[in-house]
């Protein structure tokens, strides 16, 4: 059994905005699992249990750099909010994506092996990035990039510096770069609910299906009828539907009308939406949590120990 301890606890709460002891449960369920925990959590207490699933989990920045039809998306992370507006850090961040724009390298390695000096460092961006590491005091890496360069029109949208999104598209401008905004804010998986990865699929039905199976055992206890097995089936499908339709684009209502969804808005702008990127700092990106308090009382034993 793994241990489980305030700061898996804290995690936990901090993605899902679930009671204490209910994060504390389902991590002692899950052997200490963080995944396994939210889905139990989102089987029994349903969508409360993702309010707060999407929050930041790691510092950095996002870039971009387009001319005309060529362009580049990239996240470059450090340790801290402070380093994020650090003048050198930013330059090296605006500095990798232009290289991406303009050379495309084929991976990170490639990346840091271009030509780049900054503030004394070089001759290539790696060695930038290692000096600038030991001068600012902070850890820094590029995580990933993605380069544009199929023909397509390409709209932009950077929400500050944590979030950038690009449109591939064709038609009109202003209907794309609406469509930018209009990703940034809902954070859509895939263009159509035909596109939603199967593993997500699968997961949203698993997750049904224990909740219909919770319902029905809590029904059992207290000696009401039970739905049949075509209903909770029908259920279930209808849940996976919802949730379908909630996280493709051209199904979710449009930002700035509700009254119409993006794929509406597209036609009556005869704007075809062809692909989306989406970058979020530190999406997936586990974020150590540090016990403050267990910090200074280990120093001060320390101290006593010393004296």
């Amino acid at each position: 059994m793994a241990a489980i301890t305030a700061s898996m606890v804290a995690e936990l709460r901090g993605k899902t905005d679930a009671p204490m002891m209910e994060c504390k449960r389902a991590l002692t369920e899950a052997d200490g699992d963080m995944v396994k925990a939210e889905e139990l959590l989102r089987v029994k207490l349903g969508s409360k249990a993702g309010k707060a699933a999407g929050r930041i989990t790691a510092e950095g920045v996002v870039v971009s750099s387009f001319n005309d039809d060529v362009g580049a998306l990239m996240e470059v992370n450090c340790e801290t909010d402070f380093v994020t507006k650090n003048d050198s850090f930013l330059a090296l961040a605006n500095a990798a994506v232009e290289l991406v724009a303009k050379n495309a390298p084929a991976d990170l390695d490639a990346l840091g092996a271009l030509p780049y000096s900054q503030d004394g460092f070089g001759p290539t961006l790696e060695d930038v990035r290692k000096g600038l590491i030991g001068k600012i005091g902070e850890n820094m890496s590029f995580r990933r990039f993605k380069r544009f360069a199929s023909g397509a029109k390409l709209a932009s949208y950077l929400h500050g510096t944590r979030i950038g999104v690009v449109v591939e598209f064709e038609g009109d401008a202003t209907a794309a770069k609406d469509v930018a905004m209009h990703v940034a804010a809902m954070k859509p998986v895939a263009l159509s609910s035909d596109d939603v990865p199967a593993e997500l699929v699968a997961r949203e039905r698993s997750v049904a299906a224990a909740k219909a199976a919770e319902d029905a055992a809590v029904a059992t206890a207290a000696g009401k009828p039970v739905q049949s097995a075509e209903i909770v089936a029908k259920r279930i499908e209808g849940g996976v539907q919802k949730y379908l339709k909630e996280v493709s684009l051209f199904n979710q209502s449009f930002v700035k009308n509700d009254k119409q969804t993006v794929e509406q808005m597209l036609k009556a702008t005869a704007t075809t939406v062809k692909a989306f990127t989406l970058y979020v700092v530190g999406e997936g990106i586990e974020k150590k949590v540090d016990d403050f308090a267990a910090e200074v009382a280990a120093q001060v034993a320390a101290a006593q120990q010393s004296a």
